[in-house]
């Protein structure tokens, strides 16, 4: 019976190593050279040359995400949706905490548990926040994150 059970173990961590290891549109991890503190109040969102302090939100899904964040730095590929945001895969599910909110620009969301998305406009629904980008402005995020497909970055210290 222990065999069965370590089996299984390894066979689920063997699935979960693969499937983070795929390409495509899911996210990459990227170790830190240097260590992080767990009670950081702060994450940084970076595109291109641009570098964003974010807030991390109140919850046990920025938790979550900020523990996979002292693993390393998340890099997502986002696209345009609505022309209110900038959404991409995980490419890993987290707890959801969904309440109905109104999203404004700067606002990082976790989108059905496995998506991340960065707003620069308002959109209502039911949704997990994860932070904000304090005095984020519609023309700002859109003039670094652009029209179209953009690399974004996530970690808890800055890409240097």
């Amino acid at each position: 019976m222990n065999k069965n059970w370590l089996l299984c173990i390894c066979n689920v961590f063997l699935l979960t190593f693969c499937a983070c290891a795929e390409n495509g549109n899911r996210a990459t991890i990227e170790h830190p050279s240097q260590e992080t503190v767990m009670n950081q109040e702060y994450f940084y969102v970076t595109a291109g040359d641009k570098t964003f302090q974010a807030e991390f939100a109140d919850n046990s899904s920025a938790e979550a995400f900020k523990a996979l964040l002292e693993k390393g730095n998340i890099t997502v590929t986002m696209e345009d949706y609505g022309n209110f945001e900038k959404v991409g895969n995980l490419g890993i599910s987290l707890p959801r905490n969904d309440t109905r909110i109104t999203t404004g620009p700067g606002d990082i969301i976790l989108y059905q548990g496995n998506s991340i998305t960065i707003y620069y406009d308002t959109n209502t629904w039911n949704f997990t926040q994860l932070g904000k980008i304090p005095g984020a402005t519609r023309e700002h995020l859109l003039s670094v994150l652009g029209k179209g497909t953009v690399t974004v970055t996530f970690s808890l210290s800055t890409l240097e």
